[in-house]
Order: C-alpha cells, then sequence, then structure tokens
C-alpha cells in the first residue's frame, strides 16, 4: 500500500503510478466499436505534454481552467495537467445552460476553458464571450462558426506547444504542497446557484488513503488487478475523487461507459470488479430485474422471488433458516444468483453507493441476490467520503465507519460533524460562509444523524429538509420519497407538508408500469390518465402499501401526479440525480396547497 502520508500532490501520485505500470494498460474507451486502451505511459507522456503546453499557452499558478466534457481519458489527462502545470482544475457538468455556465466562469474569473465537442462548445462559447475567457482548448476539432471570437487551440497542437517547449513537467509538479487548492468544484445546488468548494491536494489524498483501505477488506481485491467502469458524471466530486483518483492510487484500469443508456451492455462487455453510482440506478436496475422476471412468470420469478426471500432472510437473521431452506438456498446460487451476477460480468466484487440515500429494500434486495452494495456518506466540503459500509460487515441501515483519518462527532441537536485532512478548504469567495460551515476544524454536514453500537453512522435526513408539521413532529422527507421510490408504479417522488396537518406528495409514475397499464386497459399512449380514476386507484394502491410500513405522522394522505418527469433539463434534478426541492415547490407548490382544501 501506498504511503499516502508522503505523497505531496496528486500529480505525483499517478506519475509515480505510471513509472511503475509502464505499458500496461490504464484507460480505456470505445472508439470505432472497439475498447481501445491507454497505457500509464501514454498517459503520462501525454498529461506531462499538456501541463507544458498549458504553461507556454500562459497559464499561471493558480489560474482556474474551466472543464466541459463528457466522461473519457481526456478528461483524466487535462483534470491532472492543469494540476501538475499549477492550475486549479474547474469540473463542470455537460447538461450545463448558458446561464450556468456564466455563472461559474463568473464566480471563478476562469480564464481558461476546455470543451470535448462542438455540441458541448455551444452553450460554453456563448457564456465564455462575456466573461474572462481568453483561450478555449478542445478535445476534437471545431468549426469557426463555433467558436466566436474565442482564441482556440486544438488538443494536438498543445501537446506540440509543451512537447517543443522544454522544462521537466514532473519534477515541478513535486514541488507543488498538499494543501494547495487542486480542483475548484460546483455543488450541484439542490437549494440555489452553485457554490465553489475548493478542494486541495491533501483534501483528495486523504479520500483515495481512506478509500484504498477501504478496498482492501473486499474479497479478491488486489493491487493492479481492479477494473472500475466510470459513467457518474466526473464533474461531480464523487465520480471525480472515486472515480479518477482511487482508481490510480490501486493501479486499476477505467473504462468510461458510452453513456447511462448503454450502461448495463457496456457493464457485461467490461467486466468490472468495482463500481460506483448513485442509489437511483441500483432503484432502476432493481426495477428492471422484476419486471423482466414478472415477465418470464412461471419458474423464472418464483425462482428469483425465493431466491430474494431467502437471501434476505440469510442476511437478516441467519440463524432462523432451517436446514431445508439452506438447502434450498445454496441450489439457488446456482440457479438464480449465479444468472445475475454474469449479467454484471461475473467478476464485480462491490457496488458503492452514494450521492443519496440508499433505500434499505434496494440494498438487501441485491446482497440477497448475491452483489453487495456499500453504502457511503460525504459531501462536496469532504473531498466527498467520509464514511462507508467495509465488505467484511456491511449494515446496510448504516452508512459504515468513518474511513481511516477521518473523525465523526454528532452535535447536540443531531448534526453529523466530520474532521481530518479531507475538510475542504473552504468555498470560493464566501469567508463568512465557510467560517460558518467549518468551526474548529470540525465540518457541519447540515445532515442529521447518530453512531450506532459499532461506530456505524445512521443517517436520518438533511437538516434543512426536515418537514415540522402542524403538530410539531419532526419528519425525514427522504425516508419516506425514498419507500415510495421502490415500489414499482411510483419513478419518482416529493413529499410536501411543512407547517400543514400531514404529508401530501407529488408522484412520478414509472413510465414502464404506465405502459403496461395502459395497454392491460385499453388506454392509447397520448392519452392524459392523471385525472383517469382506475389509473389513480392503482397508484393510490402502491401509495397504501407503503403508508401501511410508516408511522402515522409519516403518511401520505393525498397525493398529485406529475405531468413531466424530475429531468436534468427542467432543473428539477440535479446532475447527481437529487431532487431540487425548491425548484419542484416553485413549479408545482400551489397545487400541492391545494390539497389541503
Amino acid at each position: 500500500m501506498i504511503d499516502y502520508a508522503s505523497v505531496p500532490n496528486l500529480p505525483t501520485l499517478f506519475f509515480d503510478q505510471a513509472d511503475k505500470h509502464v505499458d500496461r494498460p490504464f484507460l480505456w474507451a470505445k472508439r470505432d466499436g472497439d475498447w481501445k486502451p491507454f497505457s500509464w505511459k501514454e498517459t503520462a507522456d501525454t498529461i506531462a505534454a499538456l501541463a507544458a503546453g498549458l504553461k507556454a499557452n500562459g497559464l499561471n499558478e493558480g489560474d482556474r481552467v474551466v472543464i466541459v466534457s463528457e466522461n473519457r481519458p481526456e478528461w483524466f489527462m487535462i483534470d491532472v495537467a492543469v494540476m501538475a502545470a499549477g492550475g486549479i482544475s474547474v469540473p463542470t457538468y455537460t447538461t450545463n445552460t448558458v446561464d450556468d455556465h456564466k455563472h461559474i466562469l463568473s464566480d471563478s474569473g476562469a480564464t481558461i476553458a476546455v470543451v470535448s465537442n462542438e455540441r458541448l462548445a455551444k452553450n460554453l462559447v456563448s457564456a465564455a464571450e462575456e466573461n474572462d475567457i481568453r483561450l478555449l482548448i478542445s478535445m476534437e476539432s471545431l468549426p469557426k462558426a463555433a467558436t466566436g471570437s474565442l482564441t482556440v487551440i486544438d488538443w494536438q497542437a498543445l501537446i506540440v506547444d509543451g512537447n517543443s517547449g522544454g522544462g521537466d513537467t514532473r519534477k515541478a509538479a513535486k514541488s507543488i504542497d498538499r494543501d494547495t487548492v487542486a480542483s475548484l468544484i460546483y455543488t450541484s445546488g439542490t437549494g440555489g446557484a452553485p457554490t465553489g468548494v475548493m478542494l486541495s491536494h491533501g483534501n483528495m489524498l486523504c479520500n483515495v488513503y481512506g478509500a484504498d483501505h477501504l478496498l482492501r477488506t473486499l474479497d479478491g481485491m488486489k493491487d493492479n488487478n481492479e477494473v472500475f467502469l466510470s459513467f457518474l458524471p466526473l464533474s461531480h466530486s464523487y465520480e471525480h475523487t472515486c472515480g479518477q483518483f482511487v482508481p490510480v492510487g490501486i493501479g486499476a484500469q477505467i473504462y468510461y461507459a458510452e453513456g447511462i443508456d448503454k450502461l448495463i451492455d457496456n457493464i457485461a462487455e467490461v467486466r468490472p470488479t468495482i463500481m460506483t453510482a448513485v442509489p437511483r440506478l441500483y432503484e432502476s436496475i432493481r426495477a428492471r430485474i422484476l419486471r423482466g422476471a414478472e415477465q418470464k412468470g412461471g419458474l423464472s420469478q418464483e425462482l428469483l422471488l425465493l431466491a430474494v426471500a431467502l437471501g434476505r432472510k440469510r442476511y437478516e437473521d441467519p440463524d432462523s433458516l432451517k436446514w431445508h431452506e439452506r438447502l434450498t438456498d445454496l441450489l439457488l446460487d446456482r440457479l438464480v444468483r449465479r444468472k445475475v451476477k454474469n449479467r454484471f460480468g461475473g467478476r464485480l466484487k462491490a457496488f458503492v453507493s452514494g450521492g443519496a440515500p440508499l433505500n434499505y429494500d434496494v440494498g438487501v434486495f441485491f446482497q440477497a441476490l448475491g452483489l453487495t452494495i456499500l453504502q457511503g456518506f460525504g459531501q462536496t466540503e469532504s473531498a466527498p467520503v467520509s464514511n462507508c459500509n467495509p465488505y467484511t460487515k456491511n449494515k446496510i441501515t448504516t452508512v459504515g465507519p468513518p474511513l481511516k483519518g477521518v473523525e465523526i462527532r454528532i452535535a447536540e441537536d443531531g448534526e453529523i460533524l466530520i474532521r481530518g485532512e479531507l475538510v475542504m478548504k473552504g468555498y470560493w469567495n464566501q469567508p463568512e460562509r465557510t467560517a460558518e460551515t467549518v468551526k474548529d476544524g470540525w465540518l457541519h454536514t447540515g445532515d442529521i444523524g447518530h453512531l450506532d453500537e459499532d461506530g456505524y453512522l445512521m443517517i436520518t435526513d438533511r437538516k434543512k429538509d426536515i418537514i415540522v408539521n402542524s403538530g410539531g413532529d419532526n419528519i425525514s422527507p427522504q425516508r419516506v420519497e425514498g419507500m415510495l421510490c421502490v415500489e414499482p408504479e411510483i419513478a419518482q417522488a416529493m413529499v410536501y407538508g411543512d407547517k400543514r396537518p400531514h404529508l401530501v406528495a407529488l408522484v412520478v409514475p414509472d413510465p414502464d408500469w404506465s405502459k403496461s397499464w395502459r395497454r392491460d386497459n385499453g388506454k392509447q399512449p397520448d392519452d392524459d390518465l392523471t385525472d383517469d380514476p382506475d389509473y389513480r386507484k392503482a397508484l393510490q394502491e402502491a401509495l397504501d402499501r407503503v403508508n401501511k410500513k410508516l408511522a402515522v405522522i409519516e403518511r401520505v394522505r393525498r397525493f398529485l401526479i406529475a405531468k413531466e418527469p424530475f429531468t436534468i433539463e427542467n432543473h428539477m434534478l440535479t446532475p447527481s440525480m437529487k431532487i431540487r426541492r425548491h425548484i419542484i415547490k416553485q413549479e408545482h407548490g400551489a397545487s400541492l396547497e391545494g390539497l389541503y382544501r
């Protein structure tokens, strides 16, 4: 295991690993229908040239460089190159609007921008022409019409500039201090405009160290033998650290998925050993598995459901399994679980879940089928992971103990506090907010929770999201929403009821379930079902099932059907798939209030 305490910065971590692995494959992308790799050496040589090219084109120490690109090998290369040149990378979502880009460009004061293709250049260029961007670097060739008045240099030209400029990039990079800001990552803005979080090399190295130690609890985990599949946006802190620098630390290969629509196919092709994802993906996969079994029906469906039931019993209370259930469970390993595992490539050691609470029923479903999900916790301000379940004692109801090098404390009001090198440098240009969030070295997370008897952290809710009803009761909306979204009829939900006598909800029906319901009930694809009594009755049955599991104060009394799903495009979802409550309330608040009349 690497002595992370002696590593000065992230580029040096990478260059040292590249010197060890040389011609072994490192970064993979699908090009012309085939997966093609960049070796560690090829990647290192390109990064060194890019860093020198950036300096040759005027990058100064501390300059901010905005990156707008889909996940691909060049993303990693330019991110590390910016850091190696002494700059600060500013990852930016590909879904950003012109206004989103304007805000980040203006707030960060970036002077250089990197874009991957013509489609993404459109919004970026429109925003950049009103800001301080003096140089646009393009990974792919851009027509002049797409670049406006900006000065443009393409990828290969930047490399040529770097190779002809002289200087030892690696040696220069070693002088960068751990405490230097490496990235300025803008939070996805569930409650307002995104804010820049300053993360140092040390912040992220602390995460890499903790994750490395955690991954060594995996069955069969070996240095230089792991395969990651990257598909969450690299502009999100979770993927930026865990999908890039954690693989570097353990010498793993990284494959870049072609997109969410091809993710299942990519999993089968790549056969990853470790995947990081958000709960929404696991909910979707669970629903797909259950629908597939339902469509097959008969013995296939019965065996899957039996495997889930016995697997759950084995996880929750292994001593309660009778001898014949144990034999049946072993048989189901061959008949069901092996087939399910093979759909995920057959060598997956663990899914890691973060970014939002994982519903217990979803986690135990995968556990019952032999696919481990290790739930973790953190936020951008903690670079981002502070806690995660170990493979050796996976408690799905919790987010696990703190990682190595991390301290957790619970404040008197239940707020979770974090301390360690992982705590951010602060908010960009917001010293007052920084002082409110980090006090005496403790990061005040805004999340509520408690530690169990094993020191595992249990999250109950976001401090600012807690609903206080008219009776003064505190209610966790995420808990209720998570339970609603596990039902096959419901894809998304937001509950509402602050200062009101009970909860109501806005629900988005599951599109596959709705399609099936239309077919079975003789409805046309374009029929508006919002007020259809039979359709509402079917959804009400789903709510009734959930309500039986909830306390009286948590039960949803009435609901509205949303006419459109929550998406990134309509700003009701963040790019990391969290609902934006303030946006949804702006759009639907009056209608939800109407349910109380």
